[in-house]
């Protein structure tokens, strides 16, 4: 049975696995990309494997920051990541508590002040991410406010965002 998209059959039979094993519950999650050193080329590729194939995905600065525009800047995919997980969170939540949403929007926004990168300033790169959800369902406005909370509380990217994570870089 599908709810809001969502395959309520898979995630439940994935829940009972990690239920009955917690290691089930790891994955790992890889990126792998090349920077194209040719003028005029998108600055930045990866080819995003997944379980139906692969998709390739491309960035590029803007032409201020000597890019050339052709392409969203990386700050846009992690936005465009965290849109994508938080909605992926809310309707999850929203269909296992048997809740159709008519309409869900996910709109993420920061201010970025660029002075810390251009090494001309100690200014915080982004002070804050602002989450905008426009939802449009039958549900109370209290059960929307509950998957409101618990989407917040249960979102990977979200977690990514508010949470300290080690970060080691390996320079080969």
């Amino acid at each position: 049975m599908k709810i809001n998209n969502v395959n309520l059959e898979k995630a439940a039979a994935f829940a009972e696995e990690v239920k009955r094993d917690k290691n089930k519950a790891l994955k790992i999650k890889r990126v792998e990309g090349t920077w194209s050193l040719k003028e005029g080329n998108v600055q930045f590729t990866s080819a995003l494997e997944h379980a139906q194939g692969s998709t390739v995905v491309e960035a590029d600065g803007p032409p201020f920051l000597g890019g050339n525009g052709k392409k969203p800047d990386p700050v846009q995919y992690c936005l465009f990541g965290l849109a994508a997980c938080y909605a992926q969170t809310f309707a999850s939540i929203a269909a296992e508590k048997g809740i159709e949403l008519k309409k869900l929007k996910v709109t993420a926004e920061n201010k970025v002040n660029l002075s810390r990168a251009l090494g001309l300033g100690n200014e915080p790169i982004v002070e804050k991410v602002k989450l905008s959800v426009e939802v449009l369902s039958e549900a109370e406005k209290d059960g929307l406010k509950e998957i409101e909370n618990l989407a917040k509380e249960r979102c990977p990217g979200v977690y990514c965002l508010t949470n300290p994570i080690k970060l080691d870089i390996e320079l080969k």
